[in-house]
C-alpha cells in the first residue's frame, strides 16, 4: 500500500490492517499515550472544497503523530492559477512527506500520485471518500463487533459516498443495499464489481433497501457544487428520508450513521437524528483515528 486513492485498490487485508491499527491507536489515545509514530515528518493537505472534519482531524492527527501539517488552499498556491498537477506533484514530493487532497476530479488525485514520489491521500473528490468509510467501517465494528454478515443500507443520493460504502461494505463481508432514485444512482462500474464481489442491490424503493439492515446510512441531497440543484434535488429526494417507517423496517437494534454536515428534516428527520446522535458523533471522532491509521501506514518508518 503505497497510496490511499480510493477503497478498490485495497486488498480486504489492507483495509483490515488500517482498521485494525485505527483501533490501536484510538485505545493509545483514550488511554493517554502519546506515540509519535510520525515525528519530524510533515503533512501537506491541499483543500479545493472547504472543509471541517477533514482538516481538523488530519491536522490534530498529524500534531498527536508527532509530525507537523501544512494547509495549501488551491486559492493561496498556484494549482489556483492553472499550474499542472504533475508540476505540483513533483515540487511538493521534493519538500513534504507526504500529502492529502480533497478536490473536485479523482483523476488530480490520480496525477498527483503517478508524478510524485511520495504517499497521496484522497481526502474527498467528487468519485470517492475512502477516507470517511474507513471511519464508517471502525464505527460498525465498535457497535456491531464485526463487518461480516451485516446489511448495510444506503438511502440518498449515488454519490462518492454511495461509491465508497459499497466498495467498503463489500470488501469487509457486507451486504450492501443502495437505494436511490433512478437518475441519481452509483457508479456503473462500482455496482457491476458489486454484483459480482458479493451480496447486493440498488432499489428506487427506501424501505426495500432498508428491510432487516444492521446500518442505516445517509448523505444531504445536494454535495458541494450542487447547490444550484437543490430545488430539483428536493423534490426528486423527497421520497429518500431515514424517518421512522425506514427505522421500523430495519432490524431493531440497528445504528443510524451520517457523514455531516446533516440537513435535519431532509435526509434525516430530527428525531432520528437526536435518536442515534451518539454512534453519528463517534463516527465523527473516528475519522481522526482511521486517518491517523492510514498516515502510519504511508508515512511511518
Amino acid at each position: 500500500m503505497r497510496h490511499l486513492l480510493k477503497l478498490s485498490d485495497l486488498s480486504k487485508d489492507e483495509l483490515f490492517d488500517l482498521l485494525y491499527l485505527a483501533d490501536k491507536l484510538k485505545s493509545e489515545k483514550k488511554a493517554g499515550l502519546k506515540r509519535h509514530y510520525l515525528e519530524g515528518k510533515t503533512l501537506g493537505m491541499i483543500f479545493s472544497k472547504s472543509s471541517t472534519r477533514t482538516r481538523v482531524s488530519f491536522e490534530v492527527g498529524m500534531y498527536e503523530l508527532g509530525g507537523s501539517a501544512l494547509f495549501l488552499s488551491s486559492i493561496d498556491t498556484q494549482m489556483g492559477r492553472g499550474e499542472p498537477v504533475e508540476d505540483t506533484a513533483r515540487v511538493l514530493s521534493r519538500y513534504l512527506d507526504g500529502i492529502m487532497i480533497r478536490t473536485y476530479k479523482q483523476s488530480d488525485v490520480e496525477l498527483l500520485a503517478k508524478y510524485g514520489t511520495i504517499p497521496i491521500i484522497n481526502g474527498l473528490t467528487d468519485y470517492c471518500h475512502p477516507c470517511q468509510v474507513l471511519a464508517d467501517l471502525m464505527t460498525i465494528r465498535e457497535y456491531k463487533g464485526t463487518t461480516k454478515g451485516k446489511k448495510l443500507c444506503y438511502i440518498g443520493d449515488g454519490n462518492n459516498m454511495a461509491n465508497s460504502l459499497i466498495v467498503g461494505g463489500i470488501k469487509s463481508g457486507m451486504e450492501v443495499a443502495i437505494a436511490c432514485p433512478q437518475n441519481h444512482k452509483p457508479d456503473a462500474d462500482i455496482m457491476k464489481w458489486a454484483s459480482e464481489s458479493g451480496e447486493f442491490m440498488c432499489t428506487e424503493k427506501a424501505l426495500e433497501a432498508a428491510e432487516n439492515a444492521d446500518v442505516l446510512y445517509t448523505d444531504v441531497w445536494a454535495s458541494m457544487g450542487q447547490e444550484g440543484e437543490m430545488a430539483q434535488r428536493m423534490n426528486e429526494f423527497k421520497s429518500y428520508q431515514i424517518n421512522n417507517d425506514v427505522i421500523k423496517t430495519a432490524k431493531r437494534d440497528a445504528i443510524v450513521l451520517h457523514c455531516l454536515p446533516a440537513h435535519r428534516e431532509e435526509e434525516i428527520t430530527a428525531e432520528v437524528f437526536k435518536a442515534h446522535e451518539e454512534e453519528i458523533f463517534n463516527q465523527a471522532e473516528n475519522r481522526l483515528h482511521a486517518q491517523k491509521a492510514v498516515l502510519v501506514t504511508l508515512m511511518g518508518r
